[in-house]
């Protein structure tokens, strides 16, 4: 029956109550509203079913048969949909007390994920924590996407209006190369020096990032030779060791690289690098704020 098909919840709440309550006045104060309201709207839901439900004598309110037909039916719509309500309910909790945290490549640095995550669910017992790896592709760590909460990036990020962030590290930025080649066997090279090198880059979807790793400020009219791309930590190493390029790394990423075939040298001439936790500047929800004052106090402490 089309007729049926825009029938509200509501109106079939107060049909169930007024048929258990066989009683306008006390099934309207239990609704919380006011009696000609409801019989008004039973009536609507009658119209609009065709056939009468109640039926109202001096005797007081009785169901139709019709009206004893749909009560069960009315009564499972009504237990469905306060189940649905439940589990949306659930799910909006979750989702409250879910803090995804992206990065591409793992913090490391003495322990600083364990550290934030320690102090944050000592303040945040209820919440739950979810790391997200993301691929160099996306230099926000998934935060422009909604992927993640919070992230660990590289400054400069794209768009960088759109987020706030605290400094996790300023490391220096170093060369990682193969331990053959010939810069290999100094302590200490200009930068100058590596103008010329074919150097690794991230894929162009980086952004400010990629041309940040290229060192592109400090080449002053010199474009970079690409070697490469590279979009994660094991083809940077399989780069480097086949001998396609040169990269810059931060200081706390060198152990990611170095393994052996592959060396990392200081380099003299270049700005350092900023690792941060970044968040959107929009979203001021109470768990991203905590994360982030953990990183802080993590950090300070450091």
């Amino acid at each position: 029956m089309d007729m049926t098909t825009d029938v509200h919840v509501r109106d079939l709440r107060y049909f169930v109550t007024v048929a258990e309550e066989l009683h306008f006045t006390r099934a309207a104060e239990l609704l919380y509203v006011s009696q000609p309201a409801l019989s008004k709207q039973i009536r609507a839901l009658e119209r609009q079913l065709g056939v009468e439900l109640l039926r109202r004598d001096r005797h007081g309110v009785a169901l139709t048969a019709a009206g004893a037909a749909l009560l069960p039916y009315a009564r499972r719509v009504l237990a469905d949909w306060a189940e649905g309500a439940v589990a949306v309910a659930e799910a909006r909790a979750a989702q409250r007390s879910t803090l995804v945290v992206g990065m591409s490549t793992s913090p490391g640095r003495g322990g600083l994920l364990p550290a934030i995550r320690s102090r944050f669910t000592a303040a945040h017992p209820e919440a739950v924590v979810r790391l997200r790896q993301v691929s160099w592709d996306d230099p926000t760590a998934g935060l422009a996407a909604g992927d993640a909460d919070v992230a660990f990036v590289w400054l400069p990020l794209p768009d960088e209006a759109r987020y706030a962030w605290t400094v996790v590290a300023e490391e220096p930025r170093l060369v990682a190369l193969p331990r053959a080649h010939p810069l290999a066997a100094r302590d200490e090279i200009d930068f100058a020096d590596l103008a010329d090198e074919p150097f690794l880059a991230l894929p162009h979807s980086a952004g400010p990032l990629r041309d940040y790793w290229l060192a592109l400020p400090d080449r002053g009219d010199r474009p970079p030779r690409i070697g490469a791309e590279v979009a994660g930590t094991e083809e940077t190493y399989e780069a480097l060791v086949a001998g396609l390029g040169i990269c810059l790394v931060a200081t706390g990423n060198a152990p990611l690289i170095t393994l052996g075939d592959v060396v990392t040298r200081p380099v003299r001439g270049i700005s350092p690098s900023h690792y941060a936790l970044a968040w959107r500047r929009d979203d001021d929800r109470a768990l991203v704020r905590a994360y982030a004052e953990a990183c802080r106090r993590v950090t300070g402490d450091g």
